[in-house]
């Protein structure tokens, strides 16, 4: 059965907001104490949605030092790891490691590359939802901000100056936590949405990395 078309970025634009998990919601993970603490809240479900942000490279040939950050988020929160300290990138290591968890999000394959050789971790069960969209019919790449339009008809809104600012920042400004918190958590509530279109209790099952 072919899918339907993407809704065009003008169409997009006239939808009503997605809502969004707010900053009552996000805890903003910096010391090996929190990133416990958050490990503990994360490892009682077992999907979380999941996203990086890296500082933008201007220069050509310049390498990413990134990521800088990791997003972690279940339905209720958010996580928002930073990887200043090395206590605080251990334990998001070896969350990402960690197995029979599934980790779904969007455009994932530079993420878990990057990781990889930041953290000297290999992620395992990682889905990319783009997968799953591909596998039902649709041809083009799908982000996050084109499945919240198909799934939910609602725009998720995402700001340009947070997407390219400084995400090495040890103070990430509250638009950098909404923005950067809100993608896993979109990515998230589109995973359950695709179990649901489908009569399952999951989008698909991924395979280890």
């Amino acid at each position: 059965m072919q899918a339907p078309p993407l809704p065009a970025p003008e169409e997009i634009a006239l939808l009503e907001p997605f809502e969004r998990i707010g900053l009552d919601r996000i805890l903003l993970v910096a010391t090996t104490p929190q990133a416990e603490a958050a490990a503990d809240a994360l490892l009682a479900h077992p999907v979380w949605g999941f996203d990086t942000e890296s500082k933008p490279t201007f220069n050509a040939g310049e390498a990413s030092e990134g990521p800088h950050t990791i997003q972690l988020a279940t339905l209720d929160q958010a996580f928002v790891f930073q990887l200043h300290e090395p206590g605080c990138r251990a334990v998001a290591g070896e969350l990402l490691a960690r197995a029979g968890i599934v980790k779904a999000g969007f455009g994932l394959h530079d993420d878990t590359r990057r990781i990889t050789h930041k953290l000297g971790v290999e992620p395992q069960d990682v889905l990319d939802l783009d997968t799953v969209f591909r596998s039902r019919g649709y041809r083009r790449q799908m982000g996050v901000k084109a499945a919240v339009a198909v799934l939910f008809q609602r725009r998720l809104l995402k700001s340009k100056r947070a997407a390219t600012s400084n995400w090495a920042s040890r103070q990430l400004t509250p638009a950098q936590v909404l923005y950067a918190a809100n993608d896993a958590w979109a990515a998230l509530r589109v995973y359950h949405a695709l179990g649901e279109a489908t009569g399952s209790s999951s989008a698909a099952v991924p395979a280890g990395r």
